[in-house]
């Protein structure tokens, strides 16, 4: 079994005005052949955590809101795994000038089928194996969660012929999750921020870092 978990960091909106909307736009893919690694990298994060914090945390990690100390601990259990691979799409929004930028479903569900076409194409995930797919959930929306599972379905059956099961998960019911969600914040600040101390720790696992519509 081959799993691929999905997350994203920045937003969609296009009005530069605002001091909160991001020039990028990431999109990270956690490959692995097991969930056992990503469960015990979390567990072992979370225990460095002193009784006392951890008494007043959330329960799941989640990169924006962890201290330093948390964060390298992580990246450092990560990049010593080697059956992990990653794989990222970054989106320079002022680079967009089609009608994709009022529709931001629209531009989220196709960022994400390029990135699994790219990820297909290169022969990144293992031959005849099954695999699931875990994205993020970004809606409450029911219906909007459905759209995107059917899209991406009905996309990599027909244009690879790739039986695959896609499902739409919180952080807090999936380790996975809150491990590829550091992967994407570490991406992100290297390219909004220009910060790449974080991207270092994990650049040997990423196997594609991708610009859509140039740098």
């Amino acid at each position: 079994m081959a799993f691929i978990f999905m997350d994203e960091s920045g937003d969609l909106g296009f009005d530069f005005s605002k001091a909160k909307t991001s020039q990028y736009f990431v999109m990270a893919f956690l490959i692995s052949e097991n969930e056992r690694c990503l469960n015990k990298i979390v567990a072992q994060t979370f225990k460095s955590i002193n009784k006392k914090e951890r008494a007043t945390h959330s329960g799941f990690l989640h990169c924006n809101k962890e201290k330093e100390g948390v964060r390298l601990k992580l990246l450092q259990l990560l990049q010593d795994q080697q059956t992990i691979s990653i794989i990222i799409i970054k989106l320079n929004k002022k680079r967009i000038f089609t009608r994709l930028n009022n529709e931001k479903q629209a531009l989220y569900n196709y960022v994400c089928n390029i990135l699994l076409d790219r990820l297909i194409n290169k022969n990144i995930l293992p031959p005849e194996e099954a695999v699931t797919f875990i994205a993020s959930r970004r809606e409450t929306n029911k219906f909007m969660n459905e759209q995107f599972k059917n899209y991406i379905k009905e996309n990599i059956q027909s244009n690879h012929n790739l039986p695959i099961k896609v499902d739409v998960k919180t952080p807090q019911s999936s380790k996975g999750l809150q491990v590829v969600d550091f992967i994407s914040w570490s991406v992100f600040r290297y390219y909004e921020y220009q910060d790449n101390c974080y991207y270092d720790m994990i650049k040997k696992l990423i196997v594609e870092d991708y610009s859509l519509y140039g740098i």
